[in-house]
């Protein structure tokens, strides 16, 4: 089945604000959440599909490239995936040509000599608690990391041999190819750019000159993050080629699901379960809160699906001056399992409220009479 286009999955104009985005992606999280929809295939369905349209539109370099060649700008099917300068498939297939003749390209370096080329960017999925989240978190993580090989020092040469100069290109990196009236300039296919090949190759890195290892990461979450938001670690990408610069590692973050709370921006909402009693008659009723107890006064009569609001019980956001407020939706509890004598109380007090009239159920009173005029 084709895709749908990401701005309708999220409803919002293609020259939507970043804030509008994920606004409405937020509001599709809400709505498809499968805690809040565990039976439902077609909520899961649509909440993937929120998820993907947003991560795809919040990254400014990906909604580049979607609002420029559609879905298959950003499909890594379609060519090497996001690097330096953007992303594999349109740019990467007509890249040397059209970068020989406009200047573009992810490369850097002169039109002469090998070309030297920006290691690309990394991602790191971190999963953390709404804890974490709320109140910020320091922990260390391990990345597979290339680093100079030890025995060649970089070289890609056996020990006490030297690379030489590549006979294709003479050293440029480049050959110049001349199709009618267009002279095309592309990398060498000898030596892959270098300017140099290497006949004796080091046994540690197999002529690579570097070796793959795993480093460790000090990374500090700022209190108020949200899921999707991403870290940037600066020269933790992988190293560039013939001396470029290396690329940055993003450490994107994840929330896991919490068993009480459901975050909404920097508001958090919850379910208060009280009992049938405690809703007639009212009360104090304590509540949870990510920074301890609090509660709230109950006031007679309250109806299930009533909702009370908690000012400030919520999240500072990272990029809040306060914090949000905690919502909480009250669930009236049918009591189960009854004796005998809890039976006959209730059925002596179903007596009673009937005996009362409509003054004790003005919902159901307003009920009846809806579904009478809608017969009549």
């Amino acid at each position: 089945m084709a895709k749908r286009d990401y701005y309708e999955v999220l409803g919002v104009a293609k020259n939507a604000s970043e804030e509008e985005i994920k606004k409405a992606y937020r509001k599709l999280a809400m709505k498809y959440h499968p805690d809040r929809n565990p039976d439902s295939k077609a909520a899961e369905d649509s909440f993937k599909e929120a998820k993907e349209a947003y991560e795809m539109l919040s990254d400014p370099a990906k909604r580049e490239a979607y609002d420029r060649y559609g879905h298959a700008g950003v499909d890594p099917n379609m060519g090497a995936g996001a690097g330096a300068g953007g992303f594999g498939g349109f740019g990467d297939a007509f890249g040397d040509i059209f970068g020989d003749i406009f200047g573009h390209g992810a490369r850097t370096g002169g039109r002469s000599g090998p070309q030297v080329y920006r290691g690309a960017d990394l991602r790191y999925n971190l999963e953390i608690s709404l804890e974490q989240a709320a109140h910020g978190y320091d922990t260390t993580i391990r990345v597979p990391s290339w680093d100079e090989c030890d025995t060649c020092h970089g070289s890609g040469a056996k020990p006490g041999t030297q690379p030489t100069t590549c006979p294709t290109c003479a050293g440029q990196g480049q050959v110049r190819m001349q199709q009618g009236f267009f002279s095309i300039q592309q990398t060498c296919p000898k030596c892959h750019g270098t300017g140099k090949i290497i006949p004796n190759p080091c046994s540690t890195c197999s002529g690579a000159g570097r070796i793959k290892r795993t480093k460790t990461l000090e990374v500090k979450i700022p209190a108020g993050i949200d899921d999707g938001m991403r870290i940037r670690s600066s020269g933790n990408g992988e190293p560039g080629m013939n001396g470029g610069p290396p690329g940055d590692l993003y450490v994107e973050i994840r929330i896991k699901p919490h068993p009480v709370f459901q975050r909404d921006g920097d508001d958090l909402h919850c379910e208060i379960p009280v009992s049938f009693a405690k809703a007639a008659l009212g009360g104090e009723v304590e509540v949870p809160t990510l920074n301890g107890k609090a509660s709230f006064t109950l006031p007679e009569g309250t109806q299930s699906g009533k909702t009370f609001r908690l000012r400030g019980k919520g999240i500072k956001g990272v990029r809040s001056g306060y914090a949000g407020d905690l919502f909480c939706h009250v669930v009236v509890e049918t009591p189960v399992k009854l004796t005998e004598r809890q039976k006959e109380l209730l059925q002596e007090f179903e007596k009673l409220t009937n005996a009362g009239g409509s003054k004790h159920s003005p919902q159901s009173k307003s009920w009846r009479d809806k579904v009478k005029e809608f017969f009549e």
